[in-house]
């Protein structure tokens, strides 16, 4: 049986991971990266990182694909595109990355240690109203 760690620690090998502060820059040098905040709306509307679309992770792979009711049009048209997926800790967003490299998306990567990292760097973080945190 496997835990859920054990689940995280069998995809890290094969998905790429970027840090805060590296994401930070990216983000300045392409302005058109797409940043999928993967938390639950609630999450998602406590604080987030500017700019970034909420699609929560028990929707993430049919909000990925064209003709389900939760297709997210820039994230299904977005396999050739540099995407970010974000969690709290990374973990969630580590496990999905593995699922939508598998679906095709082929400039993806999980924010590693997440939001909590991203605070500790103090980059900035928003609301679900648009105020800085």
């Amino acid at each position: 049986m496997k835990r859920f760690r054990d689940l995280i620690d069998d995809v890290l090998p094969h998905i790429q991971e970027i840090f805060p502060w590296d994401l930070d820059e990216r983000i300045k040098a392409n302005p058109e990266i797409l940043l999928v905040d993967i938390t639950e709306p609630r999450e998602y509307s406590t604080l987030h990182i500017p700019n970034a679309i909420n699609v929560p992770r028990g929707i993430l792979e049919a909000a990925s694909d064209w003709g389900y009711e939760d297709t997210v049009p820039a994230l299904a048209a977005g396999r050739e595109r540099e995407v970010v997926l974000i969690c709290r800790s990374g973990n969630r967003s580590a496990l999905a990355a593995f699922n939508l490299q598998q679906m095709g998306f082929t400039n993806i990567a999980s924010l590693k240690t997440g939001l909590r990292g991203w605070f500790d760097y103090e980059l900035p973080l928003h609301d679900g109203k648009g105020n800085v945190v």
